[in-house]
């Protein structure tokens, strides 16, 4: 059966939202919640229809097309920056499609606190005193109105997308949801140890027929790693996030692989790496 758009009221005042691989919870604190619901519902009814047409060129690499959907040129707008590095704009498209979903609720209203959960890629409204915690590979993190932090993100190998690195997690921090998800991805595939027989790999149309990796391998298991190459993989990985950080794409970075985690962050220091 093919089902349309669900719309869900969940204990503790949060709504769900579910068509297709869409999956949101959101969340609004202050007076006006039940009209931020009602907006997000009513955009939401759309949302993969308006996607459906714009996916060939979505998954082409550095695609110049001229896209129509909002979510869609928001997805390209996240990639854009990275041009030396294999990505398509379906990289950014969960935190996009979150980013989307809280720009149609702040429209109309102004709540002092609102969240769009798109299956762990998060969009954020934070104004006053309000605060967020997520809680990262490192532990809980805490944002507040007052830090340039708009979206959350986390990829790795044993997340619900294909990696091409070996990460277990990579949690970013970036003005946008869909500049964290692009980032999270990118940084996850960067934790990498080419080549290493202890990692297993198989091309991407092999597990999804559809994906945009088309025949990239990505990774399928990763066995024990000794503490040398678990250092040189983060290494790698911790590499490429600074260059994010010293662009001002991302704010905060925490890298994940096999119990050893590293933390970035352009707070007090930019590129600087603590070692957990």
């Amino acid at each position: 059966m093919n089902m349309g758009p669900q719309a869900t009221l969940l204990s503790g005042d949060r709504l769900h939202l579910h068509h297709g691989p869409i999956d949101l919870i959101i969340g609004v604190e202050g007076t006006a919640r039940q009209s931020c619901y009602q907006t997000a519902t009513e955009r939401f009814q759309t949302v993969l229809t308006g996607l459906v047409g714009e996916l060939p060129n979505l998954r082409r690499p550095k695609s110049q097309a001229d896209y129509i959907n909002p979510i869609a040129k928001r997805m390209a707008r996240a990639v854009r920056p990275y041009t030396d590095v294999f990505v398509t704009p379906m990289a950014a498209v969960a935190g996009a499609v979150a980013d989307e979903l809280l720009a149609a609720m702040l429209q109309h209203h102004w709540p002092c606190k609102a969240y769009v959960n798109n299956g762990g890629d998060i969009a954020l409204h934070l104004s006053g005193q309000a605060e967020f915690t997520v809680l990262g590979p490192a532990g809980e993190i805490k944002i507040n109105a007052d830090v340039p932090v708009r979206g959350i993100a986390t990829s790795g190998w044993r997340g619900r997308s294909h990696s091409r690195g070996i990460a277990d997690a990579v949690t970013v921090l970036a003005p946008s949801a869909a500049a964290a998800d692009v980032a999270a991805t990118l940084i996850a595939n960067a934790v990498d140890l080419p080549g290493h027989l202890s990692v297993t790999r198989r091309r991407a149309l092999e597990l999804s027929p559809d994906s945009d990796l088309g025949d990239l391998l990505v990774t399928t298991d990763v066995a024990d790693l000794s503490k040398a190459d678990i250092q040189r993989a983060l290494k790698a990985g911790c590499a490429f996030a600074e260059s994010l950080i010293r662009d001002g794409l991302i704010t905060e970075v925490v890298l994940s692989l096999q119990g050893q985690t590293e933390t970035m962050t352009a707070i007090p220091a930019i590129g600087a790496c603590a070692h957990a």
